[in-house]
């Protein structure tokens, strides 16, 4: 099995909708088996530091989107995906054994 890993921030968007939920929505439309996102506290990358904090409320945090799946699978949205994400983030794929 195959691990996509997808590094975003919470604001980016794709065709006026949140990338995260584009992205949701294009895995949901292929049967991928699932996938989770999970929320950063803070980082940075190629575009600065991905916090904002006003008056302790923090906004476009870095989220992580992750996919497991069989490798077939995986392979067959990961065109479509980094299309998606674009310069917006970074993609990455690990070997993984589900138990």
């Amino acid at each position: 099995m195959l691990c996509l890993t997808i590094r975003i921030k919470r604001n980016d968007e794709l065709n006026g909708k949140r990338l995260h939920r584009s992205l949701i929505d294009f895995l949901i439309e292929n049967k991928v088996s699932g996938c989770t996102v999970w929320t950063g506290v803070d980082g940075f990358g190629k575009r600065k530091r991905s916090t904002i904090s006003i008056e302790g409320v923090t906004i476009n945090m870095p989220l992580i989107i992750e996919v497991i799946d069989d490798k077939s699978k995986i392979e067959s949205v990961l065109p479509q995906m980094r299309r998606m994400v674009g310069d917006n983030g970074i993609v990455t794929i690990h070997e993984v054994h589900a138990l």
